[in-house]
């Protein structure tokens, strides 16, 4: 009798294991997902963690310090004579202490490309990015790796998507623009007032 109870047992722990061997498996391959909350609304997105691994773990490393929060997005770029394409930029508090910045993950190394929905770094030259990032509000092809032309053509670093929120993302587009800006080429670009981010978080 004891034995057929451990031999029973034995049979229901085993099942127990085929139903959840699967869910954890698929737990631990899916991809991190990060909601950032902002004034105007949510935005998930997606990130490329196995393809973009550098730039996926630096962008977490932020979200998990809550460096984020409190910060804003402030520049919304709009493509000439079509206003609801383009993108927008956001990063941490100028009070906020980054980290070092990151090596460059090329999208011809990646293979992510700046689609609509696209979230990517911002930087000067390959190599500089820290914190802040941008989403494409539409495709973005320029904006890739063009290899063999001329001056830098690394294109910046992609590495995931939204998948919840575009309408958000539009919204932050249509913003007012008519602050000042950082440099001669950002003028016309300059959120004002910049649209706050409450906090991001992974979900």
């Amino acid at each position: 009798m004891k034995d057929a109870w451990i031999a029973r047992r034995s049979l229901l722990v085993g099942a127990g294991l085929l139903l959840v061997s699967p869910l954890s498996a698929h737990a631990q391959g899916a991809k991190p997902r990060v909601a950032i909350e902002t004034a105007l609304g949510v935005i998930v997105v997606e990130l490329e963690d196995k393809k973009a691994p550098i730039t996926a773990a630096n962008f977490l490393r932020y979200v998990d310090k809550k460096k984020f929060d409190g910060g804003s997005f402030y520049r919304a770029s709009r493509a000439r004579g079509a206003p609801t394409n383009g993108s927008i930029q956001a990063g941490p508090s100028i009070r906020t202490r980054r980290f070092a910045p990151i090596a460059h993950e090329s999208t011809r190394l990646t293979g992510i490309r700046h689609k609509a929905g696209t979230i990517s770094m911002a930087r000067n030259e390959p190599g500089s990015a820290t914190a802040d990032f941008f989403i494409c509000a539409s495709p973005m092809a320029y904006l890739d790796a063009k290899p063999g032309a001329a001056g830098d053509n690394q294109g910046f670093a992609a590495f995931g998507t939204v998948v919840k929120g575009m309408d958000v993302v539009r919204k932050i587009l249509a913003s007012k623009t008519d602050g000042v800006p950082q440099n001669p080429s950002m003028k016309g670009q300059m959120i004002n007032p910049p649209v706050g981010i409450v906090g991001v978080k992974r979900v």
